[in-house]
């Protein structure tokens, strides 16, 4: 193929451009806000979820310490009633006065016992409230770290979006004065070969695969037309001349 010096030397202008869209692709995919959000997205998740349970706990024990809280009510009333009878000396038989004294005596234990379990019930209460309010406090706070990463996301997707848009036009500039040709069978090898599909020689090197030339093809090199367009023989892709070729 022949193409002239100069539009074989724009080729690499049209490289640069292509590598740089390329970058910006990735960049695109592989910004650590993305995998910042997904992680808090993961944590907020599991937040949720822990929230959710000590809400749960929170509400059975509310649910626990009224029932524990009537049977002691129910306890006290009765022992009440029954301490009323005994000082009222409504009792005449000493085997019923000493029943209704030993069932006294039995009610205020249990009620003891009860308002024993409506203290722990209390404190689990307690326990489970502070559990609460702090996982609030996490999840308000991730909540808050989201929102600033997507934030900071946006805005770096905003600013790839306008880099992209700008390196485009550039490259159909530069792309519409190569001719077709020449063009096709770039863009071919690029796919071809990583995104690359022209090199520049440098000092006896080919910057595509970073290899010296030897002697001999820096020779055959040499004796080309200007015109030809050449390629690298271990890389393949175009090897454009430049005044740093050491040729």
């Amino acid at each position: 193929m022949k193409a002239e010096p100069a539009h074989q030397t724009r080729l690499l202008d049209l490289q640069e451009i292509d590598s740089r869209l390329a970058q910006l692709s990735h960049r695109a995919r592989n910004l650590p806000e993305i995998a910042e959000v997904q992680r808090l997205d993961t944590g907020i998740e599991e937040l949720r979820g822990r929230l959710t349970a000590a809400e749960t706990e929170l509400s059975d024990l509310e649910r626990e310490q009224r029932k524990a809280e009537s049977d002691v009510d129910q306890v006290r009333t009765r022992a009440t009633r029954d301490s009323k009878r005994l000082d009222a000396g409504q009792v005449s038989s000493p085997k019923e006065l000493e029943r209704l004294q030993s069932e006294i005596a039995s009610l205020q234990r249990r009620q003891s016992e009860l308002e024993e379990v409506v203290l722990e019930i209390m404190e689990r209460s307690e326990a489970a409230e502070a559990r609460r309010v702090e996982l609030r406090k996490e999840l308000d706070a991730s909540l808050a770290a989201r929102e600033a990463a997507e934030d900071r996301r946006s805005s770096a997707m905003l600013e790839i979006r306008d880099e992209r848009a700008s390196t485009t036009e550039r490259r159909e500039r530069v792309a519409e004065e190569i001719p077709e040709d020449l063009l096709a069978f770039y863009t071919k090898l690029r796919d071809q070969y990583d995104g690359v599909g022209v090199a520049a020689l440098r000092y006896g090197r080919c910057e595509g695969c970073k290899l010296a030339l030897s002697t001999a093809e820096l020779g055959q090199l040499r004796t080309a037309d200007p015109d030809e367009v050449l390629r690298c023989e271990e890389c393949r892709r175009i090897l454009v001349r430049t005044p740093e070729s050491g040729l």
